[in-house]
């Protein structure tokens, strides 16, 4: 649990290229922080820590493309595209050098924008620069498929999804039509938005980045010790930490220890910063 019922944020629209984005606006005052979801996933994911961190920051959680209330069928699923919607947003709501915070896909997106100089900060939750195995789409693909959608009932959708905080957060991303729950996504458009982390790398990019950085993975996540090691050689500056009793979703299974987490690497990483650009 996040420990806070203070739940109020006001829905703004971007759109970029025809394509409309989703994002829940916080307010707050302070270094802004930016909040990208995972594949499958929705802004909502972030509440709790969104809550918390608007007491120092400016935040704001998107919706990306193909996800929750954004454009559900986008034409461009690149990682390009993915990029550029974050920097719309930051451009059209004033974030002036945001940090980034994200988890899985939203942790890729942040990667990739990190490198162009978008941002003052980055955090990446369970994500590396390394190519993805190019059995994914398929085996995410198959995984979407088993889906009993729609679910009869936000009970059942919650021990679908393994019951506790996670199978809550996922239960949290359906939206209720026809008599049932359904997913706030396309299946293909999930499938789609993966095919290019199979076919390279990003290290290029990760080694381009030079704002200070956290890596915060699951105990039993998906980023293997190789991977890790090679991010610390390229970047020896980098900060990471393991969650203990968590999995891929760090975020949903623990999020009171990822908010500790967090909140400590952007006391120590960006409010110095942010007092230095105040004069």
């Amino acid at each position: 649990m996040w420990g806070t019922t203070d739940m109020t944020w006001t829905e703004r629209v971007v759109v970029r290229d025809g394509v409309r984005l989703a994002c829940r606006d916080w307010g707050g005052e302070g270094p802004p922080v930016v909040l990208l979801h995972g594949l499958a996933g929705h802004a909502g994911e972030w509440d709790g820590l969104a809550a918390s961190l608007r007491h120092r920051h400016r935040v704001v959680a998107v919706d990306q493309r193909g996800h929750g209330a954004s454009e559900r069928l986008p034409g461009d699923v690149s990682r390009a595209a993915y990029v550029a919607d974050v920097g719309a947003v930051t451009g059209r709501l004033g974030l002036d050098r945001p940090v980034l915070i994200g988890q899985s896909l939203g942790a890729h997106t942040a990667l990739l924008a990190a490198a162009t100089g978008l941002c003052r900060a980055a955090v990446l939750v369970e994500a590396g620069p390394g190519r993805a195995d190019p059995a994914l789409p398929k085996e995410i693909g198959g995984w979407l498929d088993t889906w009993p959608a729609p679910f009869p009932s936000r009970r059942a959708a919650v021990d679908f999804f393994g019951g506790g905080a996670a199978g809550e957060g996922w239960a949290d991303g359906l939206e209720e039509r026809d008599g049932g729950l359904w997913p706030r996504f396309d299946r293909d458009v999930m499938v789609a938005s993966l095919e290019e982390n199979t076919g390279r790398d990003v290290w290029d990019e990760w080694t381009a980045i030079t704002c200070p950085t956290l890596l915060v993975l699951g105990q039993n996540g998906i980023i293997g010790t190789e991977e890790v090691d090679a991010m610390f050689r390229a970047r020896p500056d980098l900060l990471a930490v393991s969650v203990p009793g968590t999995g891929h979703d760090v975020h949903l299974e623990r999020g009171d220890a990822l908010r500790q987490v967090i909140e400590a690497f952007l006391f120590t990483a960006v409010a110095p910063r942010a007092r230095i650009d105040a004069g």
